[in-house]
């Protein structure tokens, strides 16, 4: 098999594992720690190429919708502040977790996220995912009050709420980009 040559974007950070991102735009971005050296970043993207062009090839077989209007996105936003909180609460006494405030947000790269004092905060764009998607942002993002990181023990609390959470995860991958694409 012959290695294709990828342009990427390198972004270093204080992060401990390293990943690869393709914006809607088709840009290919590797986040990695600070010391990695390009070596190993060359390595791992050459690793993952036929990744890489599978989700190259899609994004540009996804035919373009437009992207949403700032009123769409404030009636999206008021909607998740009518459905969030009340399906957090929830998931929340079943887990015995408390949480502090929820913010809710149009991201281009998160579908939720969770601070150390435990303020929530989760993309509008959970209102057009299915509903046990959603539920399964609501329970990961819970479930870091546990576990502050991606470890074994954090996606086993996961699978304790929802056992089938990996079809979930496998619909954000394969569906959530053109969902972010359409953001303006």
């Amino acid at each position: 098999m012959q290695q294709k040559n990828v342009a990427y974007q390198i972004i270093r950070s204080s992060r401990k594992t390293i990943s690869i991102q393709i914006t809607p735009q088709g840009q290919v971005l590797v986040r990695c720690p600070s010391r990695m050296s390009d070596t190993d970043i060359r390595q791992f993207v050459r690793s993952k190429a036929d990744w890489i062009d599978h989700h190259l090839s899609e994004l540009r077989r996804a035919p373009a919708l437009p992207p949403f209007t700032q009123e769409e996105l404030r009636r999206l936003a008021e909607h998740a502040l009518a459905v969030i909180p009340e399906r957090t609460a929830h998931f929340a006494e079943r887990m015995q977790v408390t949480y502090g405030r929820i913010t809710i947000r149009n991201q281009r790269t998160r579908w939720g996220s969770c601070s150390s004092s435990g303020n929530l905060n989760f993309n509008c764009l959970l209102m057009l995912v299915p509903q046990e998607v959603l539920d399964y942002v609501i329970v990961h993002e819970l479930c870091h009050r546990k576990e502050m990181n991606h470890s074994p023990k954090f996606w086993n609390e996961v699978s304790k709420v929802l056992p089938r959470y990996e079809s979930s995860r496998k619909w954000l991958r394969e569906n959530g980009g053109a969902l972010i694409a359409r953001l303006p």
